[in-house]
């Protein structure tokens, strides 16, 4: 890769330097981050890192999800779990980041089993999570045919869930006998499927129910102070709304960081695809109460209402992607003093997360440690989250074209 080489010797000049420090300090990607040896040093090694894990990835069909504390490894889950498109998404940055062969190579290997999730009935609003994040980085990258045609699939897979009456893309199926029809906020990323869908070849229609998922989650999703509620319940035979709850967060009126991520993202994007004003006013709102409530150091809890805090777990996932959140909202404000105030948002969001304390270095496989996946459920708390990795490589994607472009003016 064109900056590992350099790296590298500096990684070993630095380790060198510091052994004669402190013998038992062991040398990792922050110490030399720390000394200051390369501003592209945490880039460098995580494309480095991926490409190594990769190595000890035998089964195509076997996606990383999380560590176990005390462990090295990724636990492993199938072509059908939600987070199954995160990994390769994570390879094809890699490869984006460093033009690697091997890595494209594993990165096309580990899309091509997602292929079923296009051709096999929707049972979870996943589907763009899956194949946007697998197929639309591999077709951003090579313009693979075959990659747009199963994009296209799946675009048309989502869109059964949607029900017209209600104006929004069920979410959870299996959850309707329970609590009824629902709509959660992380539903607003799987927009960006449709909306592409529609115009590249799929039919207008995706457009449209794409749109009228936005306004709608928009319209009770979104609470009256800008935090947001995780979960709508509608009537589904009147399409009215009954309530929002919560079901990953700590309460229904609590502020769920990573709910609070989706939505910065998701109406931003939103925004950029229909060109419709109070999509970018509420995410511009939905990130100013986000900043304005981040704890002294800058890192989320995993929930900003928890009553344990600051006792409380954080979450670096929420971190993560409200940092590409935030950058793209910056691309698509257009008052220069709001450009400014994002992306440097975004990159103090990425310089927490590049430190001792997030930055994995050589304690496991993942790049990120602290993400909270669903505490109420006591899942996946405070361990590395394979979706945390991703949206911190398409962070450094993303500063990576901001600088090079600042470096070309």
């Amino acid at each position: 890769m064109k900056l590992i080489k350099g790296t590298l010797v500096a990684l070993t000049c630095a380790a060198m330097l510091m052994g004669c420090e402190s013998k038992k300090k062991e040398t990792s990607s922050i110490d030399v981050k720390d000394a200051e040896v390369s501003k592209n040093l945490v880039l460098d090694l995580s494309v480095d890192k991926v490409k190594n894990t990769l190595g000890t990835l035998k089964e195509a069909d076997s996606f990383p999800r999380n560590i176990t504390k005390g462990q090295k490894d990724w636990n492993l889950v199938g072509v059908r779990d939600w987070c199954s498109g995160f990994w390769p998404g994570v390879l094809w940055y890699a490869y984006e980041l460093s033009d690697d062969p091997e890595i494209k190579a594993g990165a096309e290997k580990f899309t091509a089993p997602l292929k079923e999730i296009a051709y096999t009935p929707a049972d979870n609003h996943d589907v763009g999570f899956m194949v946007y994040c697998s197929y639309g980085n591999g077709y951003r990258l090579t313009g693979n045919e075959e990659y747009k045609t199963v994009m296209l699939a799946a675009a048309d897979t989502l869109a059964t869930l949607y029900n017209p009456k209600v104006g929004t893309i069920l979410s959870w199926p299996v959850m309707v006998d329970k609590i009824g029809y629902n709509t959660i906020i992380d539903n607003m990323m799987n927009l960006e499927l449709l909306f592409w869908a529609a115009k590249n070849g799929g039919d207008k229609s995706l457009y449209d129910i794409a749109d009228s998922h936005a306004q709608k989650s928009m319209e009770h999703l979104v609470r009256p102070d800008y935090s947001i509620y995780h979960v709508a319940l509608f009537d589904e035979k009147t399409g009215e709304f009954t309530k929002g709850i919560t079901h990953q967060g700590y309460a229904d009126e609590s502020m769920w960081a990573r709910g609070q991520g989706w939505g910065i993202y998701g109406f931003a994007l939103s925004y950029r695809e229909t060109g419709k004003e109070e999509y970018l006013d509420t995410s511009i709102k939905l990130a100013d109460h986000f900043i304005e409530r981040l704890p002294e150091d800058g890192v989320p809890y995993w929930d900003f209402d928890d009553p344990k805090i600051p006792n409380a777990p954080k979450d670096a996932s929420a971190a993560s992607l409200v940092a590409c959140g935030m950058l793209e909202l910056a691309d698509q404000v257009k008052d220069n003093a709001l450009k400014v105030k994002y992306t440097q948002a975004a990159k103090d969001l990425m310089a927490k997360l590049e430190s001792k304390a997030y930055f994995s270095g050589d304690t496991n496989q993942a790049l990120l440690l602290h993400s909270t996946g669903h505490l109420p459920h006591n899942s996946e708390i405070d361990v590395p989250i394979i979706y945390a990795d991703y949206y911190f490589m398409e962070a450094l994607v993303r500063l990576k074209k901001l600088e090079d472009k600042i470096a070309m003016q």
